[in-house]
């Protein structure tokens, strides 16, 4: 029997759905648009993708999706648990409170229960101060009732975990496992502040991913399809359901990362760049070895600053809905608001009243789109410089995203890209590769598994060689724990930053493992 994998993508304007097959061609490919509740959008598209590709439902076993739910969540400030947020660094870390610097709206929603107790360790491992279980469970009594998720950070947990996860213990000893808790040593990187915003956004967004997961797996059922489910991730891999209702934070910026990775299966090029054009943004990023650059900077989330992986992207105001303002002197601004999805809706040449990049492109003859006539009243000479200016918004990015001045090879996707020629200045060729439209739901389908662990090892108690070989294995058991098959695992990246100012020889190791989905036997349940 032939199995088949279904992978959806949910962008600002389309949502996308694709159907491959055991050898990773495309059987079916749909575009819906969409809807303010995202959901709709995505069994809709489901709906049509499975219907026009004749596939027997039983034989599709995987499904994919990458999704914007976590991140509208937090941009809108909505559907957020009610959560506790408990700092292990106590009488060190008093002069900050947690949730500074974050946005007022945001730490009035989350910083109810905020609590900072004594404990934590020094960068080698070496105890701060006892931790202070007694307090622990007078804040687990406190909160029991008014919670259903705890963020717990210590400082400097990225090199112990003890009093993060003894803290956990007495949590759930009180809570029971109802209470979804979050550590910061599984989520972020050295930085306790980042780490520990991000810790907080995690444990925000637990009951979204898990309404998500379950109203996927509810409309793959009513589908008729039993199938293994896994969400992307920001690292451009995907992860087991499971392991992406405990980690919802790593499904942050999937939709751009599914792209590029899409974009490099597509083309069969490993080292590239990027550009993925939407309705509303155009995103570029990097290939490295087909996976996407990671950004080396701290990224803000909805206003609160993180440091757990993320795409090294750069996101511009271009899009197919980006709306084009002509001013009566001739002068002219090229977005950056876009009518996004309601595109068919608004623009010129589909019978509304907005002009939009589209109707440029349309009344230029270079793409057949809608009703050209409604926009032959247009002045030639003043659309070619508009069209210019969009371009060259592009080569601006393209040309931050480089890292020397030699042209490097640039892959366009995204249905947005019919907006953009085959030349762009700073691209040794421009490659549009066939299914480019949807690319970021064929990146979602045929991802791979990853695990990534990052840790502070002091190497005059262990050894370089000893201290390595420990966050291989970590990262190959965080791959396998988010459904990799282990017997096609490698090593995919590694990155041993020595801290000159820390005294031990301590370092910073960072390492990434990678392999194919766990295979499905034909006839096992799923």
């Amino acid at each position: 029997m032939s199995i088949y994998r279904i992978g959806i993508d949910v962008g600002g304007t389309h949502t996308d759905a694709v159907i491959l097959d055991r050898y990773n061609q495309v059987v079916s490919e749909t575009k819906s648009p969409t809807t303010e509740d995202v959901s709709t959008g995505i069994y809709e598209a489901m709906k049509k993708v499975i219907s026009s590709s004749g596939v027997p439902r039983e034989h599709i076993k995987y499904a994919m999706l990458g999704t914007t739910h976590c991140t509208n969540a937090i941009v809108e400030r909505k559907r957020l648990n009610t959560i506790a947020i408990i700092r292990i660094g106590a009488p060190a870390t008093l002069a900050i409170k947690p949730l500074m610097g974050v946005p007022a709206d945001l730490r009035q929603l989350l910083g109810k229960y905020n609590y900072i107790i004594r404990g934590g360790h020094e960068f080698d491992g070496r105890e701060i101060s006892d931790l202070d279980e007694k307090h622990l469970y007078q804040i687990a009594n406190e909160i029991k009732g008014f919670v259903d998720s705890v963020a717990i950070t210590s400082v400097f947990s990225p090199v112990s975990t003890s009093h993060e996860h003894r803290a956990k213990e007495i949590i759930q000893e009180v809570l029971g496992n109802q209470v979804h808790i979050s550590l910061s040593s599984e989520i972020g990187s050295v930085g306790l502040l980042e780490r520990e915003n991000a810790t907080i956004l995690n444990a925000a967004v637990v009951n979204v991913a898990k309404a998500t997961a379950e109203g996927f797996i509810n409309a793959l059922k009513n589908e008729g399809i039993e199938a293994r489910v896994f969400f992307g991730q920001n690292d451009g891999t995907l992860m087991a359901v499971d392991y992406a209702m405990k980690y919802p934070i790593l499904t942050i910026a999937c939709g751009p990362t599914n792209s590029l990775r899409g974009a490099s299966f597509l083309s069969g090029n490993s080292d590239a760049l990027v550009v993925d054009v939407g309705g509303t943004t155009t995103d570029i990023g990097v290939l490295i070895n087909s996976f996407p650059r990671e950004s080396s900077l701290a990224v803000e989330i909805g206003g609160a600053r993180t440091n757990f992986r993320m795409p090294d992207l750069v996101s511009i105001g271009l899009g197919g809905g980006t709306i084009v303002r002509i001013k009566e002197d001739g002068e002219f601004t090229i977005g950056p608001d876009s009518v996004g999805y309601r595109l068919p809706q608004k623009g010129l040449v589909f019978g509304g009243t907005i002009l939009t990049a589209t109707d440029i492109v349309v009344a230029l003859g270079m793409v057949d789109l809608g009703d050209p006539s409604k926009v032959s009243h247009l002045d030639q000479d003043l659309l070619k410089k508009v069209y210019r200016g969009m371009v060259e918004l592009v080569e601006v990015a393209i040309d931050k995203m480089k890292t020397s001045a030699d042209p490097v090879p640039v892959i366009l996707v995204g249905g947005g890209s019919i907006l953009l020629p085959d030349q762009l200045k700073g691209a040794s060729e421009v490659i549009r590769p066939h299914n480019f439209g949807v690319a970021n739901a064929i990146g979602s389908a045929i991802a791979q598994v990853s695990g990534q662990i990052e840790k502070v090892y002091a190497l005059e108690d262990i050894g370089r060689e000893k201290a390595l070989e420990q966050a291989k294995e970590k990262a190959m058991s965080e791959a396998i724990n988010a459904g990799a098959d282990s017997d096609s695992l490698i090593i995919v990246d590694i990155e041993d930053v020595p801290l000159a100012y820390l005294p031990g020889n301590a370092t910073r190791i960072r390492v990434k493992a990678a392999g194919d989905l766990a295979q499905v036997e034909v006839n096992e349940p799923v």
